[in-house]
Order: structure tokens, then C-alpha cells, then sequence
């Protein structure tokens, strides 16, 4: 998978058509401008998660912003956690076993 859903066989189609589009002479300066842009693009983006992470201060300075993507998100909190531990009905507590013929404990302040 490419870009996020994009196979190679979609995008060998879409290259194909801007062949078409665009013709031979103008695509290589098409692409070439493409990959400028987003160079730029990419440069914005880290100095703004760079101020960020700066003015946000020393505490969270080491916060990955990326793991606050939705998607992100739920997979770290859906995906990896530990199972949580078998439901126990005394909540943990060893549970008393009453010999044959013994009274059962009795509390009056709770009854």
C-alpha cells in the first residue's frame, strides 16, 4: 500500500493519465514542482511540531505528537494494552472455603 491507500496498480494508473493530461513536455516540470512543494511541506510541518513542542515547555517538550493521532490512539490503547485480568467475583480476595458442618462467619453489624 501506498499513501494510504493507494496500490501501485492505481497509481501506475494515475501516473498514466497525467501522462495524457499533461503531455511529455510539461509533466517532468509538473512532477519537479510536486516534489518542491511538498519538500516545503515537510519542512513546515517538523519547525511547527518543533515551536510546539518548544512553547508547550520542558514538561511535554518529549510528548510525540504522533501518538496522539486518533488512529494512533486506539491502536496503542486497543491493540497493545495486557488483556485486564479474569473477572474474579470477591474481587481478588482468597476465597473461604467452609469445612463440612462448620458455621458459616457471622457479622450482627452487617446484616
Amino acid at each position: 500500500m501506498l499513501l494510504g491507500g493507494l496500490v501501485w496498480d492505481k497509481v501506475l494508473v494515475l501516473l498514466l493519465l497525467a501522462l495524457f493530461v499533461l503531455g511529455p513536455e510539461r509533466l517532468p516540470a509538473v512532477a519537479e514542482e510536486a516534489g518542491k512543494n511538498l519538500r516545503k511541506l515537510r519542512v513546515w510541518f517538523t519547525t511547527m511540531t518543533q515551536q510546539v513542542q518548544a512553547e508547550l515547555g520542558p514538561e511535554v517538550g518529549e510528548l510525540d505528537l504522533r501518538s496522539l493521532h486518533p488512529r494512533e490512539f486506539l491502536r496503542k490503547n486497543l491493540f497493545e494494552d495486557e488483556p485486564p485480568p479474569p473477572y474474579t467475583p470477591t474481587g481478588g480476595r482468597p476465597v473461604l472455603t467452609l469445612l463440612p458442618g462448620e458455621p458459616a462467619p457471622f457479622d450482627p453489624d452487617t446484616t
